[in-house]
């Protein structure tokens, strides 16, 4: 960038945050640039409205007894419209009618982001932060020697503060390090896999289908040609529990069939959390972010569309929210419960397994991918008595904003840290008082480590563009008008070239901020570690099967320069050659 183009956007944002309407003191949450240009404007609005919004919350609180109880159910790669609209549904030859109803009985989202991966999203939900400020933008997989920081800040660990019970049950995948288990982040309680639905392949049955190619040894004719016996890994975890400050322990083994127990085991301890602390007039959050499917078809097709996505959702999602929903109206809490529902990003639209049915829908692209397709998904917010019924809400969400929402609405937010930046932004009006009145209109979408794309409204300019005569000449054709190509294939150059200086401008302002609160690198270590019984075969994780004397090096030096593998620095998703 210029010298002088950088000067001029660190002139306008000195200008924005000294008008009277900026309000950050000490004790203020840290966002990213961009929030507040929009809070420079609307501070004194949303002053005036935060007054109506406590007193509700206060009345609310003196009605009940305890703050909201929140419970939050996200599950994978579904593409915006699988869920909550029905056309869509017969199209694609599944219904959803628990998920449905909870949309017609609250708030349907069309423009709700997320990160463009499992890993990401979750990082993103628990820390209010995008992951590339605290380096959880890989996507973890076997043995992948790394996880979430313990000096992150979880909304578990904020809530609790509150005074809030907090559970986690399902898919974690938030890594396989000691420092990132659940309930070493701050969960009371936790149930969780550290990696995703993969582990269904990583099981005998799936060796035995050709699903995983080589990693049970045994099961396959002795190769003669083997030198090292220490390249195929040979001890994992597929499930822990543990408890706050107590023991970690494997909940069953490796197995196909205990991998398709564990949303059954999930949701019921889900079910029995709500109660439980129902019943103790106790205020809970819990997150059931379910596993939804194993990648290996089963022969009991469940939808007419009969593939792993249309069968999960219908036969496992959506009776699983019928019975949250269910159940809380038979405690007596609906009233003081606010349920988010939403999947982790788009559709697995590349190169998926056989049968899972992910397709694109209204949007182009899926997970990966910086489209609209990778990161606008379904979802959907129900608290009866409070968020008023039949709402579609156009408002852009991310999110890291329930991070910081739920945060307000517990009476928590002195919590959230104020040494880094929260993307996360207070929602807390959208949802009480509906359409037009969220506080954001922007979204940065990482790629990676690399920034793929900024959308700004209706605008979105692709920082990664197919021009590359463009991009040489500083000027690609990388802006696009959303709601007349959602499909991302009308780049746009001289329609739209006069949002070239402000998206520079918003992308400079982001980039001295991050100068400002520096980026951390990944935090690595020894998979599996602290577990009461653990196998041999994961206790020989932290001990290498060889003679150390006949090494000249550490065996286990590599786990420090893990995060040196760069990302392709031009990530280019292959824009356009998908139709």
């Amino acid at each position: 960038m210029q010298k002088t183009t950088i000067i001029a956007a660190l002139m306008l944002t000195a200008a924005c945050l000294s008008t009277p309407a900026y309000s950050q003191t000490a004790d203020s949450i840290v966002h990213d640039a961009e929030y507040y240009i929009l809070e420079a404007q609307n501070g004194q609005r949303w002053q005036a409205e935060d007054a109506g919004l406590n007193a509700r919350l206060a009345e609310l609180r003196e009605k009940f007894g305890t703050p909201p109880n929140i419970v939050h159910i996200m599950w994978d790669d579904t593409a915006f419209g699988d869920v909550g609209i029905p056309a869509i549904q017969k199209v694609r030859g599944f219904e959803t009618p628990h998920l449905n109803r909870m949309a017609n009985e609250g708030i349907l989202f069309s423009r709700f982001y997320t990160e463009v991966g499992c890993t990401p999203s979750r990082a993103a939900c628990m820390t209010g932060r995008h992951p590339i400020r605290n380096a959880m933008y890989n996507i973890g997989m076997l043995r992948e020697m790394h996880g979430l920081r313990g000096t992150e800040v979880t909304i578990a660990e904020v809530l609790s503060q509150a005074g809030y019970a907090t559970a986690f049950h399902g898919k974690w995948h938030l890594g396989d390090i000691e420092e990132s288990y659940a309930h070493n982040q701050g969960f009371d309680e936790a149930f969780f896999t550290g990696y995703n639905q993969i582990l269904s392949l990583w099981t005998r049955k799936g060796e035995a289908a050709n699903a995983t190619m080589g990693l049970y040894e045994d099961m396959l004719p002795e190769d003669p040609y083997k030198l090292d016996d220490t390249f195929i890994t040979k001890g994992w975890v597929q499930v822990l529990e543990g408890t706050k400050g107590g023991e970690t322990r494997q909940w069953g083994d490796n197995s196909h069939d205990t991998y398709v127990k564990i949303d059954v085991e999930a949701q019921q301890r889900t079910l029995d959390f709500i109660e439980r602390h129902a019943k103790a007039r106790k205020p809970f959050y819990v997150a059931n972010w379910p596993n939804l499917s194993s990648f290996l078809p089963s022969p009991n097709k469940m939808s007419q569309g009969r593939s792993l996505l249309q069968d999960a959702l219908q036969s496992n999602i959506d009776p699983f929210v019928g019975r949250v929903m269910a159940k809380l109206k038979e405690l007596g809490i609906a009233e003081n419960t606010l349920v988010i529902c939403n999947a982790d990003n788009g559709p697995m639209a590349h190169n998926p397994p056989p049968g899972c049915g992910f397709t694109e829908t209204i949007f182009r692209g899926g997970k990966g991918d910086f489209l609209e397709g990778g990161v606008r998904v379904p979802s959907q917010a129900w608290w009866p008595g409070v968020i008023e019924e039949g709402q579609i809400v156009g408002d852009i969400i991310h999110e890291a904003d329930l991070f910081t929402t739920f945060a307000r609405l517990a009476g928590a937010s002195q919590w959230i840290p104020r040494d880094r930046v929260i993307d996360g932004i207070d929602q807390t009006a959208l949802l009480m008082n509906g359409d037009t009145h969220s506080r954001r209109d922007y979204v940065f979408i990482y790629a990676g480590p690399n920034l793929g794309a900024t959308v700004k409204g209706n605008y979105k300019r692709h920082w990664i563009s197919p021009d590359p005569v463009g991009e040489a000449s500083g000027i690609p054709a990388g802006f696009y008008f959303l709601p007349s190509d959602t499909r991302e294939k009308t780049p746009m150059l001289v329609n739209l070239i006069h949002l070239k200086s402000p998206f520079n401008r918003m992308r400079i302002r982001h980039e001295l901020w991050k100068q400002k609160y520096p980026d951390q690198s990944e935090r690595h270590g020894i998979p599996w570690t602290g577990i009461a019984n653990a196998t041999p075969q994961v206790k020989a994780l932290a001990n290498p099967p060889l003679d150390l004397n006949r090494l000249p090096f550490d065996p286990l030096e590599y786990v420090e320069h893990l995060d040196e593998l760069p990302f392709d620095p031009s990530l280019d998703p292959g824009l356009g050659e998908q139709q």
